[in-house]
């Protein structure tokens, strides 16, 4: 071409999609594959129970459900989800505060990409891709970030974000993911109150992904932002795709916090939703499901039996992975993720595991070379040597070198299976090389 034109963030990849390339021309060789990568529960033979089906096919048989929603959603179910939310205390909203999008992906796209070039959002490290990637696309230069720490149980370093802030006056929001994709932990109420009094004092806006706030254990709990967020801008992202579970619904919505009490902060926000206005709506039938859906009596009782399965899962991975040598490992409180980080300087591009089939080992010989990163030479080698495929932790934006797996198997034999394949095979990998 007669010029450079793509920007920096059309080069970066979405690992978590990018492996499943890798994974099946393995499973093409013959191999079975234990697909832990990404965060779909049909996919792991969730049974989505009859009461659902029998709810879809209600809103089927509703005309409406094949016309076009206004712009920011099906009126009725942006008042459901308003007078859900108002129901707790904290900020208060009405169905205009809400704009759906084509699942949470769509809305994570459209808030960074009416952001100015040289505005940022400081996000956690490590961080869920779709979010780091939208925010670089945008800005076309790697995100600020504030560390969560792998050896205080995931805890956000919440010093370094207000120096950071202080110090980078272009940052004009915050990002929390909670509970937090990739690693399960969870923001106490002391937490978010300390981060909605930073935004305060530094006038800026917050963003809080909360698309598994419904999925805590271990005792954990966790409040909405809508309920601290006192009169400081915030937007709230949502989504049923991971409860119901529907992923391939593609529905999420935002939900906006004292809009009318900071101009910039309103601008910001029309942008959005005149970007939407483009594209006319978003998908109707999904929202006019969520109402019945939520309001369904089997509703909290089948969400209640998936997370205490996911709790299972946890601690099962959890006391197998503890003890295990140059790794550390925190028990996950939320969502279905797992983040096992390795201890510094125990990887290197000498390391490797023996696989039984030597046209998957030469195939993963030519996709690693020794720039690539240490933690992904493991995953990759994991996946020929086993077929279990997770993802490096260095996908997620962070320096740490480590890999994220699920929590989603239903056969519980087989995940403590994968589980101690896992282990013996990290012991194997760090040691090949001594």
């Amino acid at each position: 071409m007669r010029a450079d034109f793509a920007t920096i963030g059309s080069g970066l990849t979405y690992e978590i999609r990018n492996i499943v390339e890798i994974a099946n021309f393995m499973k093409s060789k013959g191999m079975e594959i234990s697909w832990e990568n990404i965060g779909d529960p049909v996919m792991k033979g969730e049974q989505v129970p009859e009461w659902i089906k029998d709810v879809l096919k209600e809103v089927i048989d509703d005309n409406m459900s094949f016309a076009y929603s206004p712009t920011k959603g099906v009126d009725s179910t942006r008042e459901y989800l308003a007078a859900k939310r108002n129901a707790l205390g904290g900020a208060k909203i009405t169905k205009d505060d809400i704009i759906f999008f084509n699942g949470l992906g769509d809305a994570i796209a459209r808030s960074y990409s009416v952001i100015r070039v040289d505005a940022r959002i400081i996000m956690p490290e490590p961080t869920y891709s779709t979010h780091f990637m939208a925010e670089v696309a945008h800005a076309s230069f790697p995100p600020n970030t504030y560390k969560m720490n792998p050896y205080n149980n995931w805890e956000p370093d919440l010093g370094e974000l207000e120096r950071k802030i202080k110090s980078a006056h272009s940052i004009v929001g915050i990002l929390i993911i909670n509970p937090d994709n990739p690693t399960g932990y969870i923001y106490s109420k002391e937490k978010l109150q300390e981060i909605v009094r930073i935004a305060k004092e530094h006038n800026l806006f917050i963003v809080a992904d909360e698309i598994y706030h419904n999925m805590t254990y271990n005792g954990q709990k966790t409040p909405y932002l809508s309920e601290v967020i006192g009169d400081v801008p915030a937007i709230s992202m949502n989504s049923l795709s991971k409860e119901v579970p529907w992923p391939g619904a593609r529905c999420a919505w935002i939900e906006v916090y004292n809009y009318g009490k900071d101009a910039d902060f309103d601008k910001y926000i029309q942008a959005i939703f005149k970007q939407k206005q483009a594209e006319v709506c978003s998908t109707t039938m999904p929202q006019m499901a969520i109402p019945k859906l939520i309001e369904h009596k089997e509703y909290a009782k089948y969400l209640q039996t998936r997370v205490t399965h996911y709790e299972k899962l946890a601690d099962i991975a959890y006391n197998i992975l503890k003890d295990v040598p140059y790794i550390v490992v925190n028990r996950s409180n939320g969502a279905f993720y797992l983040s096992i980080v390795f201890n510094e300087a125990v990887l290197n591009n000498k390391q490797h595991l023996d696989m039984e089939n030597k046209e998957v080992q030469n195939y993963v010989n030519r996709l690693l070379d020794n720039n690539s990163e240490h933690d992904k030479r493991f995953a990759y080698n994991l996946l020929g040597a086993t077929g279990i495929c997770i993802v490096p932790l260095t996908s997620f934006f962070t320096n740490l070198l480590g890999f994220r797996m699920t929590l989603l198997e239903k056969n519980t034999e087989k995940f403590e299976r994968n589980v101690r394949i896992i282990a013996q095979k990290i012991v194997e990998y760090v040691e090949s090389a001594k």
